[in-house]
């Protein structure tokens, strides 16, 4: 029976303190969301002060809670908490809100401020990192810790989202909300803030479906709240109701908890233009008059509020000490696990790491999808934090390790399956797929991959760039990269992407040559802990020597005979072997050629001068570029006497190969393209 939760008046309070906080802030930078941050000051007040387990004097215990505000528009509702329990923030932070170098940015980032364990704002990417968040727990504790009964592990903890209509119209959510109900994500627990409103005023205009049924058909356990008679949020029903989904180890929970933007607001509560624009004087002052509070005064916390709310820093700690004795009794008890999480908390990959990394022999062909599967099995041998799967494509992304289990739920149907496997089934859920890697990485203890064809790493964009912002290291394994792909025709062969996806920050894209250049790059991807996009071909490729150098992004793979170059051939991926048998030719026709193979520019933009003039000398002006994608990104190489041989339209539905060559990716037309830039060159000086 669930307890009374004896909500004092100075619990109250603290909730109105936070109400007349989100007004203030949003009227003194001039711009932001209030009404939401308003209206969820008694929830967020009751997670953090009476729900979840959490130390403010350690954002990173691992044994906390986490909190998702996956609608990041009220990030004051979780920067007043953070300000009220003591993680660092101060009063003046919150009067910061929205400005330069603060710590209240419009939006949650994650590691820019202290509490805030996931970057949200764009809706629907925060609940799709929660169910990330819980898979990897349950990951985590099986690999640490499988044999404790639920709830009795160290590694054990909750996830608590608030999420608004906005988050959950966002096709991510459904397609990651799909996937937690099929893995009984029961230490997932989401409070949907049912206010009706939205921009362009009532969501009725566009959003009118029964929000419980669809989760309940997903396999959620599904409970609401109704609004007190005044109005305000009844608390008293949502804290009955977390504590039931607490309950229910075996299935997440979603709380429909209806509430009111903007409440007090006498004039604009229930509107939208509570949602994302300051109230103004006046109704600002008519909340702070409705609460008790004097309208002639900004940003009044009594230092009794204030004292009050950092209680929960002492009970903080006390949570963590008698976490701290299960966690030592589990350390005494488990010495070998206890020397892996030391090994994953330090960040440090095992000693036998290198020499897990296979050879391939020089002189066969093999696709490097083919090559990277053969990879992702041996690291796993040796990296039990690395784990990942497939949207649904894992036979043609090659992303299954090899004698795994599949992470299914306890009682799942699925052959060869555990609650502690490591091949992920995304099922078609690309866009979510990201999400739940990004939700995983930020863990912080395993290693995630998802793989995709390329042409479909268009619909898992947003997560890909949100992870990128975040620096998070998820490997996204993007495969069939090209017109090389053949019969499945343009809707199929991926043209634009190489060049679309270089164009997002932080995020590195590596088009390996072959299966040593892929060897390379899968152990340069894990040591590095980037976010990082492998691109991987669906047609074999000859295998050269192996060469260390993949790791600087660029190499020298063929040098002129002389050493001297006169002209320089650039390619990636598939067209490397174009560029070799090209420089072949034009060698035996007096022109000294050097290969360049570059499966990384981010790897080699960031190597020193030196090495870069090395591999590309600032003197020699003849310069090919060799990509089965758009040119674009390639004329800050080749310069102007350059000549890009690439594809710049859609494919075909034909042979592969057939298609290359039609579409001029030929030994003779990279000759061509050669002797047209050295004509260039020659003319222009």
């Amino acid at each position: 029976m669930t307890q009374s939760l004896e909500w004092t008046d100075l619990d109250a309070r603290t909730v109105d303190t936070a109400r007349v906080l989100a007004a203030d802030a949003v009227h003194k930078t001039g711009n932001g969301h209030p009404g939401t941050a308003m209206t969820l000051a008694p929830v967020a007040t009751l997670l953090f002060q009476r729900i979840m387990r959490h130390d403010p004097t350690d954002p990173k215990w691992l044994g906390r809670d986490r909190f998702v505000l996956s609608a990041g528009h009220s990030s004051l509702t979780l920067y007043i908490q953070l300000f009220l329990s003591g993680y660092g923030l101060e009063l003046n932070d919150i009067e910061s809100f929205r400005t330069e170098n603060s710590l209240t940015p419009g939006h949650p980032e994650y590691g820019h401020t202290k509490g805030v364990e996931v970057t949200t704002g764009p809706l629907g990417q925060g609940i799709s990192n929660a169910v990330g968040m819980a898979m990897d727990t349950r990951y985590v504790r099986g690999m640490l810790d499988s044999g404790a009964a639920p709830g009795k592990s160290p590694f054990d903890h909750h996830i608590y989202v608030i999420a608004g209509d906005g988050c959950l119209e966002e096709g991510i959510s459904s397609e990651a909300s799909s996937l937690a109900g099929t893995q009984k994500l029961g230490n997932l627990v989401v409070i949907y803030d049912d206010n009706h409103i939205s921009i362009e005023g009532n969501t009725d205009v566009a959003f009118t479906e029964d929000v419980l049924k669809r989760y309940e058909a997903y396999g959620w356990q599904t409970l609401h709240t109704d609004l007190l008679p005044n109005g305000s949020i009844d608390l008293e029903a949502v804290n009955a109701a977390i504590e039931e989904a607490k309950a229910d180890i075996h299935r997440p929970t979603i709380i429909r908890m209806r509430s009111i933007i903007g409440w007090p607001a006498p004039k604009l509560q229930n509107t939208g233009k509570a949602h994302g624009a300051d109230l103004g004087a006046e109704e600002v002052a008519a909340v702070k008059e409705i609460l008790g509070f004097d309208p002639q005064k900004s940003f009044e916390v009594t230092d009794e509020v204030l004292a009050h709310a950092r209680e929960v820093v002492g009970r903080g700690k006390e949570e963590h000490e008698k976490w701290q004795l299960k966690f030592d009794e589990w350390r005494d008890h488990h010495a070998e696990h206890a020397a892996l999480l030391d090994r994953l908390v330090a960040d440090k990959l095992p000693d036998d790491f290198e020499a897990a990394i296979p050879d391939f022999e020089v002189g066969t062909s093999v696709a490097t999808r083919v090559a990277s599967g053969k990879v992702i099995s041996a690291m796993a041998g040796v990296l039990p934090e690395f784990w990942g799967g497939s949207a649904d494509l894992a036979g043609s992304n090659n992303t299954s390790i090899e004698g795994a289990m599949s992470f299914e739920p306890e009682g799942s149907p699925v052959p060869n399956s555990s609650p502690f496997g490591r091949i992920i089934h995304f099922g078609v859920r690309e866009h979510g797929m990201g999400a739940v890697l990004n939700g995983i990485a930020v863990g912080g203890l395993t290693k995630p991959y998802g793989g995709t064809f390329f042409t479909f790493a268009d619909y898992m964009r947003g997560a890909v760039r949100v992870g990128s912002l975040m620096n998070l290291p998820v490997t996204y394994v993007w495969t069939h990269d090209s017109v090389g792909l053949g019969e499945d025709g343009p809707t199929h062969q991926p043209i634009e992407h190489l060049t679309a996806y270089r164009a997002i920050p932080n995020l590195q894209i590596v088009r390996p040559a072959d299966a040593n250049e892929t060897a390379v790059a899968w152990a340069t991807i894990v040591e590095k802990q980037l976010p990082t996009g492998l691109i991987l071909s669906r047609q074999n490729l000859p295998i050269y020597e192996k060469d260390q150098a993949v790791s600087k992004g660029a190499y020298v793979r063929v040098d002129a005979s002389n050493g001297e170059p006169k002209v320089l051939l650039l390619a990636t991926g598939s067209e490397v072997q174009l560029a070799v048998g090209a420089a072949e030719q034009l060698e035996s026709e007096g022109i000294p050629t050097r290969v360049v193979s570059m499966p990384c520019f981010e790897w080699f933009d960031a190597q020193d001068e030196a090495y870069r003039e090395s591999v590309i000398p600032k003197s020699v002006k003849a310069r090919v570029s060799v990509e089965a994608g758009l040119a674009t990104p390639w004329y800050r190489l080749i310069g102007d006497n350059g000549v890009a041989v690439s594809i710049e339209h859609y494919g075909e539905s034909a042979d592969g190969a057939l298609l290359l060559k039609k579409f001029g990716f030929t030994v003779d037309n990279v000759v061509a393209a050669a002797k047209q830039t050295l004509q260039n060159v020659e003319q222009s000086s």
